[in-house]
């Protein structure tokens, strides 16, 4: 069988959410099935990295697809056109895109429908793309795939899909996250929050993630607390930052907020590994990997009560409103004041990580496309 595979999103050190979950699953499912070519599409020069096994023939299909009409361009002109020259028997689409112009069987994974309910963080273009195209492709596609109980049931719901052509396929977390020993904790803590204890927030820096909210609840919980806790951003800045960065100059307490940039997954391992706690006070989550890899190295979270977060999160953390700031400071103190809290949500945690696996969501995804063919 030759199976097509949008794979524009494996960015040599660049991976985010999409990106890890396409590089995860892959990764194992070439190996796995050697008896089946894979054709991996690129929308611009690739890693040999990427190439993960003999069976994978890598392309590359211009134009570069960053800007909703060069995605336009690359799926309804590009993609049909490669798909007829590779015989292609079906085309996977790990990004929540694909071809309204094929008629290759297409297993199509959404790992979120944020765009529907936070629409005003998007500029106009990918707004106008992502809300007018997001139903059409749902509807045609053969199967779909995505990371949550909780965004199934979004998409079922919203888009008018039965729910039996929507499979969960939940994302892992990287071997790299593990817990620390006391020593390799202290030089975390020594590079990166001056030797003191630290709150850790890892993501891409936009405003469904509500670092502002985070930021003002950190100001609240240092004036709450005689502490010399530390907090450490991890993220690039992508996209409606003017507000968060305005407050990064001004905001009280600011010399105790480390701002690290974006980090490859050994140093990121290392941050979360090291850290008191990690605070996600996201807005809308398909499904929130932070949050496994914080519990995966046997650190604690604060988590928001909405969407998917709860449901990854389980007993190992506490859930806090994202829209009160006051509720986000109260837990973090919580937290930091009751070290018997923190051990009975540490004690949870390995229980919580068994439910998610990457050997098993790469077989799982790979059962959903083999779904495609069924009459």
């Amino acid at each position: 069988m030759r199976i097509a595979v949008n794979t524009r999103l494996l960015l040599k050190g660049k991976l985010e959410g999409i990106g890890w979950f396409t590089y995860q699953t892959l990764e194992r499912m070439v190996k796995n099935h050697p008896g089946h070519e894979f054709i991996f599409f690129f929308d611009r020069p690739y890693d040999p990295s990427f190439v993960f096994a003999k069976n994978v023939t890598p392309v590359v299909v211009p134009p570069p697809a960053r800007h909703p009409i060069l995605f336009y361009l690359w799926f309804d002109w590009s993609i049909p056109f490669m798909l007829r020259k590779y015989k292609a028997d079906m085309f996977l689409s790990t990004d929540g895109q694909m071809s309204l112009y094929t008629k290759v069987p297409t297993c199509l994974v959404i790992h979120d429908l944020a765009f529907e309910h936070y629409p005003k963080h998007l500029v106009p273009s990918q707004r106008f793309y992502w809300r007018h195209f997001s139903p059409k492709f749902a509807r045609k596609a053969k199967r779909i795939v995505t990371v949550s109980e909780f965004s199934r049931q979004d998409i079922a719901k919203r888009y008018h899909i039965p729910e039996a052509k929507i499979d969960v396929v939940y994302n892992g977390a990287h071997d790299a996250y593990k817990p620390l020993s006391w020593e390799e904790r202290e030089k975390v803590k020594t590079q990166y929050a001056e030797g003191c204890e630290y709150f850790v927030f890892a993501g891409a820096l936009h405003p469904r993630k509500n670092v502002v909210n985070l930021l003002k609840a950190f100001v609240a919980f240092k004036k709450h607390h005689r502490s010399n806790m530390k907090l450490v951003i991890v993220g690039r800045m992508a996209w409606k930052f003017e507000e968060l960065a305005e407050m990064r100059e001004e905001m009280r307490f600011k010399d105790d907020v480390k701002w690290v940039g974006y980090m490859n997954v050994e140093e990121l391992s290392q941050v979360i590994g090291g850290a008191y706690a990690l605070v996600y006070a996201s807005l809308f989550e398909g499904f929130g990997i932070p949050i496994l890899e914080a519990l995966q190295c046997n650190v604690p979270a604060i988590v928001s009560n909405t969407s998917s977060m709860p449901e990854v999160a389980g007993d190992a953390a506490l859930l806090v409103d994202p829209n009160d700031v006051e509720d986000i400071a109260a837990k973090m103190g919580q937290i930091y004041k009751d070290e018997a809290l923190r051990a009975k949500l540490i004690a949870a945690a390995p229980a919580q990580v068994a439910k998610f696996n990457w050997d098993i969501s790469a077989e799982k995804l790979w059962e959903s496309m083999m779904k495609c063919f069924d009459k």
